[in-house]
Formats: structure tokens, sequence, C-alpha cells
């Protein structure tokens, strides 16, 4: 009984460090809902340089977010299995077309063979991205990646400028304000 009390009261203690959810506004509850209501910037990370964790690259090799290095990158962590992951996805590929001021990555967390992962690209409108792959969530465990999507922007020198965590239309203006910071900013 000792143990229990003690469990209880280290793990209330834990809760205490956690950064204030942000409160929903109008149709942004739905959203807030799932991703357990932290859905937005958030940039406790700003500086951190990003981690060496190994994923898959296109072809199926391992490669590490410092072989991306040299222009601000933008890495987008998303699962088919994710309904808004899966929303997102087209403007991500738009967005990857477009402006070449900055490399995209959208990173997919499952764990099925690379060609699955390049089919589902093509059936949602998001042929255009490489079809980079995290099965074994090395990357994502590196980089602290609680919720999906959860979509993080490091700059040209590979240090963090902020994470956004939920569902964003990578083609509209909160998207371009946001990458403005990395001087990612789409052109008109």
């Amino acid at each position: 009984m000792r143990f229990l009390l003690i469990t209880c009261a280290l793990l209330a203690l834990a809760g205490c460090g956690k950064p204030a959810k942000i409160q929903p506004q109008g149709n942004e509850a739905a959203d807030a809902a799932e991703t357990g209501g932290i859905k937005g910037v958030h940039r406790e990370n700003k500086g951190k340089p990003a981690p060496d964790a190994a994923f898959k690259d296109p072809d199926g090799a391992e490669t590490t977010l410092a072989e991306l290095q040299g222009k601000p990158l933008l890495v987008n962590f998303w699962a088919s299995w994710c309904a808004p992951c899966v929303k997102e996805l087209p403007t991500l590929d738009k967005l990857s077309r477009t402006n070449p001021a900055l490399k995209v990555a959208a990173i997919s967390q499952d764990n099925g063979p690379h060609a699955s992962v390049v089919a589902f690209l093509e059936k949602h409108q998001a042929g255009n991205l490489d079809p980079y792959q995290d099965p074994a969530m090395a990357l994502a465990g590196a980089i602290g990646v609680e919720v999906m999507p959860t979509s993080v922007l490091y700059d040209a020198k590979g240090r963090e400028v902020w994470r956004y965590v939920g569902d964003l239309d990578w083609t509209g203006p909160e998207a371009a304000k946001l990458l403005a910071e990395a001087g990612a900013a789409p052109k008109p």
C-alpha cells in the first residue's frame, strides 16, 4: 500500500512540469479533441539540434535529418490510419512542389512495406512527396512526437524553429507566416 501511495504522489508531481494545454477556439474544438487539446504551434524546443536517429529514405536506405540539411526542412510525421494526417497530405505535396526554398520530408510511421507507402501517397494526391518511412518510430521517438500529425520546422543549420501539432493547410496564410520564420515563406 505504501508503495502505491508513493507511486501516485510521484506521478502527480511529474504532471506538474507539463506545459499548459492550448484551449481551442470555435471550430478547432473537434481537432483539439483528436490531438489531446495541444493542437497548434509549440516553441519549447526552439534552437535544439535535429536528432541523429535513422529512418528510411525514398530508396529504403537508412538516412538521418543531417543528410537533408542545407535549407529549411519541414519534417511531417504521418500515418495511413490517422485521418488528420491524410487530410493534410495533399497540402504538403503542393507545398513541396511550389516552394523551392523549403525541403519537405513527410515521414510515414507505418510499418508496412515501402511499396504500400508509395501507393498510399499516390492514392491520396500526395504522390510527389518523397516516400520516407520511420517504421520503428526511432526518429519520432527521438524528437518526442506524441500526436500525429506533428510537423517540425528546422532551419538550414538543423536547429528546430517550432513544431506544429495537428493538421494544417500547408498552402494557407497561417503556414506561410510560420514558414517565414525560417526564411521559407512561399513566393506569392
